[in-house]
């Protein structure tokens, strides 16, 4: 079922993003160039491996995780964070937890679009993209 994650993702349309990087934590500065980035996901399957590549002008990340395992991560804004990623039907489900912390990060395929969703307490951030050709 992961398979249907497959490909290249351009984002296309960001809404509440900036609220959420709040949420996160994030300083003013690192927010201003995260509302300016258009990043690009990769996401590979390798057996019961996936891949997981964020590129951007801002920064590049990388994780490899298998399903239902936790695992270390350090996000784009430099949290040092225990992740957990699960699929739920056909939504891809990231937990991610630090310092008393917790925020999830749902991806779900429809089509040729992915739909992120963010959120950390009451706030709730989404963002579209369209898979290249």
């Amino acid at each position: 079922m992961a398979e249907a994650f497959v490909g290249t993702w351009n984002l296309k349309e960001s809404k509440n993003f900036d609220e959420y990087m709040k949420g996160l934590g994030v300083g003013f500065a690192t927010r201003q160039v995260g509302a300016m980035t258009k990043p690009t996901t990769i996401i590979e399957v390798n057996e019961d491996t996936i891949t997981l590549k964020t590129q951007s002008t801002f920064k590049n990340t990388e994780i490899k995780f298998k399903l239902g395992e936790e695992f270390d991560e350090t996000t784009a804004d430099d949290r040092k964070v225990k992740s957990l990623v699960k699929l739920d039907g056909n939504k891809l489900i990231h937990v991610q937890k630090w310092d008393g912390k917790e925020t999830s990060l749902v991806r779900e395929v429809n089509g040729n679009t992915l739909e992120l969703t963010l959120t950390i307490g009451e706030i709730v951030s989404t963002r579209s993209y369209t898979k290249a050709e």
